[in-house]
């Protein structure tokens, strides 16, 4: 077989239906975000970011790169291995207590990302709870789906966010059959957020765990920046909560928080916990930094919060297509793979915005988007040119704008 040649066929197909992914080279400069520098076959040109998951710009906050500077100097670069063996710092341990106090739980647990935390946390549980069965949200995340399918448990799905059919499966399952009930708070892709508590209503009737996901919600939303369980006041009926450290805290790195034994009985078991090298110290005392400073200070989501109804207010004023939620996510709908590559890359070369496309099998076919975040550090200037540039590109593009009396 001609392997070489095989790989080609599929990436030309990818590239024939619009969905070949290119990576755009930019690099960041400190204190200057969203503002990057891209590099190109022509040179290099100064970008606005449109599309980052450094939803706050901690990334670039002083005391976060003071912290990682501080730690580096006073522990070097690497933590020396994993953590059971070499690579144990203080500023692990010190992040795992500020996590676990963050969410109202007894223990935390950091892993070296979101991804490794779902799919390390519900293999483990999956697969050693006897007969365990798992309900899985339609939309659930990639790495949750990964997860569930490693541990080899029985796994359900129940339709998004549908009660109705959760309660369905759940009162199929035989009682006292171990059950976990997996879902996401915000939905990355649509925005939307998830029924909590009603969740945790239908999980204690039926005795299952509850395993919710943060990711996109940890430092942006209740009053110290625990997520949406925070906000709705429901920490204390979450079983398991994850959350990451690479997106609005700015850094890198997943954990979890729950019960001490639970916490317990993930760090003794799950592979993907006990067989990797640990976070660098500098990591996560650069994370330690972030959550110390969220937990107090709401100006950050305050900023954000209002430049998200800033440009869904102005999309609305020119007819261009976003999904409504109550999230930070706006979405922008174009609905064809070809046009929403196009569109990115000539808002990218003419206009000095990167906005990557989102494009299937991130989402289904015919859902293409422009995936936009807006953070409290976009300026006017940067809101005045996105709007105009949006404008005019659906025009060029003759794309379908939506009359003042459907938004």
């Amino acid at each position: 077989m001609n392997y070489d040649a095989a790989f080609t066929a599929a990436l030309d197909d990818l590239r024939d239906e619009g969905n070949y992914r290119t990576f755009a080279e930019l690099e960041r400069h400190r204190g200057a975000f969203p503002r990057a520098t891209r590099h190109g076959h022509d040179g290099a040109d100064e970008v606005t970011v449109w599309c980052s998951n450094d939803y706050l710009g901690m990334g670039q906050h002083p005391e976060v790169l003071s912290a990682m500077h501080a730690a580096i100097d006073g522990a070097g670069a690497g933590a020396g291995g994993t953590r059971n063996i070499s690579g144990n710092t203080r500023y692990h341990a010190e992040l795992e207590a500020e996590l676990a106090d963050l969410h109202g739980k007894p223990a935390a647990l950091v892993f070296t990302s979101g991804y490794v935390a779902n799919w390390a946390t519900l293999g483990t549980l999956a697969a050693r709870l006897p007969g365990c069965i798992v309900l899985s949200d339609a939309k659930n995340h990639a790495s949750m789906i990964e997860g569930i399918r490693h541990s080899g448990a029985e796994k359900r799905i129940w339709a998004h966010n549908e009660l109705a059919d959760l309660e369905a499966q759940l009162a199929a399952v035989p009682h006292g059959r171990p059950k976990i009930v997996a879902f996401e708070s915000v939905y990355s892709m649509d925005g939307d957020i998830a029924p909590i508590a009603e969740i945790c209503d239908l999980a204690e009737r039926y005795g299952a765990l509850t395993y919710l996901d943060e990711v996109h919600a940890v430092g942006l939303y209740g009053p110290r920046g625990a997520g949406i369980a925070e906000a709705r006041g429901l920490m204390h009926r979450v079983d398991v909560i994850e959350g990451t450290l690479g997106k609005a805290f700015g850094v890198m790195g997943g954990y979890i928080a729950a019960s001490a034994p639970l916490v317990d009985f993930v760090r003794s078991f799950a592979s993907g916990f006990i067989f990797t090298t640990a976070l660098p110290p500098s990591v996560a005392a650069g994370a330690l930094a972030a959550i110390r400073h969220l937990k107090t200070s709401a100006a950050e989501r305050a900023g954000q919060q209002a430049r998200v109804a800033e440009l869904r207010s102005r999309l609305d004023a020119i007819g261009v297509p976003h999904l409504k939620n109550c999230s930070h996510i706006v979405p922008v709908m174009v609905g064809d793979p070809v046009k929403c590559r196009y569109i990115s890359d000539l808002l990218l070369d003419e206009f000095g915005i990167y906005i990557q496309p989102i494009n299937y099998p991130t989402v289904p076919r015919g859902t293409e988007r422009l995936r936009i975040t807006p953070s409290p550090v976009h300026t006017d200037a940067d809101m005045d040119r996105l709007v105009a540039a949006l404008g005019e590109l659906w025009a060029r593009c003759q794309l379908a704008r939506r009359p003042m009396a459907a938004q």
